[in-house]
């Protein structure tokens, strides 16, 4: 009997979003290189284009949907071909873009998008000797980039002052490149099959090994606990991901499929959860990374009929929250269609989820280029989204400062406090004889010399009616109910009838979120179904 490992992202799943949503008609770059050949955060999304004489790429305000004009505003200072772009995570503002002119440059968007072509730079960065390929920012340090190219050579550029901090000589074509959680730290794949634990400040090689057989090009990422996640090809050309230790020391290692595309792996530190995507894949896989054995559980996947030519994925600040999105991704198509899929994890309530939206990285740097050239480390500045996700809501109310409510009792029960009633003796307290029902009054029959048997009076005695005084007028309190409240009122302005009406909205709210929960139980099943079918298939 199988067993089935529990997991809260064991129903992650994805859905994309209508077209009139997403981004159309981009030329696409053709580029061969193996990079997502796009970025996105909170503001833009940017994708690297075709250009007719030298290298650009696209930069697009997110609320600017649907079809993309050909003669749209683009960053146009490259002289040849643009590789590789990567956003500032301490200013939504800036990019930086790699190209196959040998530079390294720096632009700042300004907030509102493109209104005319980009030609110049805020910093242009010019020491390799070939082609760069790989572009990444510092987590902590501000102005801090990592720079790869062709010439065998890492760039650790204080881009600020638009100068090279440190220079390392490696042996071969580096393929990727990752920063620990604090960044001290770097570990690289080289087309020599290395895999390189480097010092960010020295240079030096803190350790090494092979992580897959193949010359095919590796993907490594640092995970936070200091380990690392490959992705690469075993000997007979087979799709492989890997957990190794600090040391690199191998933990797991797993076979995936035999197609050709390289994995590239995309951390989500704050879930630990790793997405898996290739250029010419339609799926894209998920594993929840843990600290038990095989250490990379497979989660679910998603899977579509276009392949993707490139792809982005949004950060934590730019998400859905009240949609419970873990994760954006930007899919661009071979057509040009750049297509949007949020990845959801199904919940009932539409309060805030602290699972599913722990504190993550803020757009803040935690150390100055100084600072930590100097040799300072520091953790990333993390914030709380659920301050966000109360602004969205249009609440105000926070923690430290509780908004002080009205008693809603205050307009049902009576302002002024009721006296207690007088205490009753015991002969007040006995009960009394239930008053005989009221009869009209009788005229007293005159004297007869022959008296006669009259029959006797039903309602009370003869003697009580002779000796009953002239009643008199008096008022007497209205009747109050058993279940009456004392001092119960309608409050002021009540309207009953719109009451009633609430009650049926709610009633429809109800009735429509009953018809969505099922919608996705039904999705969900599906899935399970999917997932069951290819692991009995895998089996066989």
């Amino acid at each position: 009997m199988a067993f089935m490992r529990k997991s809260k992202f064991r129903h992650v799943f994805g859905k994309a979003m209508k077209r009139d949503q997403c981004y159309d008609c981009i030329r696409t770059t053709k580029q061969t290189w193996d990079r997502p050949f796009a970025a996105a955060n909170p503001k833009f999304l940017a994708v690297i284009t075709e250009s007719g004489g030298g290298g650009a790429f696209l930069v697009l305000p997110l609320s600017k949907v649907g079809r993309v004009e050909r003669d749209v505003p683009q960053v146009t200072g490259h002289q040849s071909a643009v590789l590789d772009i990567a956003w500032c995570p301490h200013n939504d503002n800036l990019i930086a873009s790699a190209s196959d002119d040998c530079s390294v440059m720096i632009w700042n968007i300004p907030d509102r998008g493109l209104t005319t072509n980009m030609e110049t730079p805020v910093v242009d960065l010019r020491l390799h000797q070939r082609r760069v390929g790989l572009v990444i920012w510092h987590p902590v340090a501000a102005n801090v980039l990592l720079s790869a190219g062709s010439d065998n050579k890492i760039y650790i550029w204080n881009a600020g002052l638009g100068e090279a901090f440190l220079e390392i000589d490696v042996p071969d074509l580096i393929f990727s490149a990752s920063f620990n959680f604090n960044g001290s730290k770097v570990v690289t794949t080289c087309k020599d099959k290395t895999m390189r634990i480097i010092d960010c400040r020295t240079g030096v090689v803190i350790s090494e090994n092979k992580p897959h057989e193949s010359s095919k090009p590796a993907q490594a990422v640092y995970l936070k606990d200091g380990r690392i996640f490959t992705t690469g090809f075993s000997r007979m050309s087979e799709r492989q991901y890997a957990v190794w230790d600090e040391k690199l020391k191998n933990l797991s290692m797993e076979e995936i499929d035999n197609n050709n595309g390289v994995l590239f792996p995309q951390y989500d530190s704050d879930l630990n959860i790793m997405f898996l995507a290739a250029k010419g894949d339609s799926i894209i896989r998920y594993y929840e990374i843990t600290n038990e054995s095989p250490f990379a559980h497979f989660l679910t996947l998603y899977q579509s009929k276009e392949s993707q030519r490139g792809f982005a994925y949004q950060n934590k600040r730019g998400l859905d929250m009240k949609a419970c999105e873990i994760t954006k991704m930007y899919k661009i198509h071979n057509s040009g269609l750049c297509e949007v899929i949020p990845f959801t994890v199904p919940r009932k309530s539409e309060l805030f989820q602290d699972d599913l939206f722990p504190d993550t990285a803020k757009d803040q740097a935690a150390l100055t280029a100084e600072e930590w050239f100097e040799g300072k480390d520091a953790a990333p500045i993390m914030m709380s989204l659920k301050d966000k996700f109360l602004a969205l809501e249009g609440t105000t109310q926070s923690a430290a400062k509780p908004i002080r409510k009205a008693n809603v009792l205050d307009n049902i029960n009576s302002t002024t406090p009721q006296k207690a009633p007088p205490m009753k003796t015991a002969e007040q307290s006995a009960p009394k004889p239930a008053p005989a029902p009221a009869r009209a009054p009788s005229p007293v029959p005159a004297p007869a010399p022959t008296p006669a048997p009259a029959p006797a009076p039903v309602a009370a005695p003869p003697a009580k009616v002779a000796a009953a005084p002239p009643p008199k007028q008096e008022t007497k309190p209205p009747a109050v109910s058993d279940n009456a409240v004392p001092g119960a009122s309608l409050p002021a302005g009540f309207d009953p009838q719109a009451m009633i009406d609430d009650i049926r909205k709610l009633k429809l709210i109800v009735k429509a979120h009953e018809r969505r929960i099922k919608t996705l139980e039904e999705r969900v099943s599906q899935y399970e179904a999917m997932s069951s079918e290819e692991e009995n298939g895998e089996k066989c």
